[in-house]
């Protein structure tokens, strides 16, 4: 499964340049450029790791790993110009996982994300995905209720597999559709209406229970 990683760098051209290193390096990557640009994606989908620099316009870097560690359990590598030993102790303390001064080698940020990864794959990475009947085999996937399988196709799969990685989050269809399609949502567009039904359909064949709540006016989320 490929790792996606969160990018939160003000720095347009060391942003792009890590992004450009970690997508060679066979990660996904999304780009925030502010802490607050990061707390959005954090909210709204899930991430192996987060690289976030410390300076940060608005939202500082250390106010933004502290929201972002309550939004989702995943290793944070923090860059900074802060060289320090009590810096560093400081942020370790106060929830990085792991620390690089700037200016850094792209080669070791790869390697330390690896790491990272690894060490928290068993929480954090699941590869099989279970709600009451419904697995998600993200290694494979497979979608099956009751063991029998969905026929789901990639843009169901992913919407499914968003839900089911944020049980008590609720999410507008601009949202799913960023997840899903990794492009801007167009207002009007009926699409994510069209493939919440058909997953629907494909959930009906085998089972009465709804697996999917429309929350009026919002969007939707995994029902209970």
């Amino acid at each position: 499964m490929q790792a996606k990683i969160l990018i939160v760098e003000d720095d347009t051209s060391i942003n792009h340049m890590i992004k450009e290193t970690l997508e060679q390096a066979g990660f996904s990557c999304k780009q925030a450029f502010s802490g607050t640009e990061a707390l959005l994606y954090g909210q709204a989908e899930p991430f192996s790791a987060v690289v976030l620099d410390l300076m940060l316009p608005g939202l500082s870097g250390e106010e933004a790993m502290e929201k972002l560690k309550d939004l989702q359990d995943m290793p944070i590598l923090v860059l900074s110009a802060k060289d320090s030993l009590d810096s560093k102790l400081q942020l370790l303390r106060g929830g990085a996982d792991d620390y690089m001064t700037k200016p850094f080698a792209l080669e070791e940020l790869v390697a330390r994300l690896n790491i990272l990864i690894n060490n928290r794959f068993p929480h954090t990475l699941k590869t099989v995905l279970r709600h009451h009947d419904l697995e998600l085999d993200e290694a494979n996937f497979q979608a099956t209720i009751a063991g029998q399988d969905l026929g789901l196709t990639r843009a169901e799969f992913k919407i499914l597999s968003l839900l089911l990685h944020n049980p008590q989050r609720v999410f507008s269809k601009q949202d799913i559709f960023d997840q899903a399609w990794d492009e801007y949502y167009i207002g009007g567009d009926k699409t994510i209406n069209v493939h919440v039904s058909n997953i629907r359909k494909k959930i009906k064949t085998y089972t009465d229970r709804e697996y999917i709540e429309t929350v009026w006016g919002v969007g939707f989320r995994l029902a209970n």
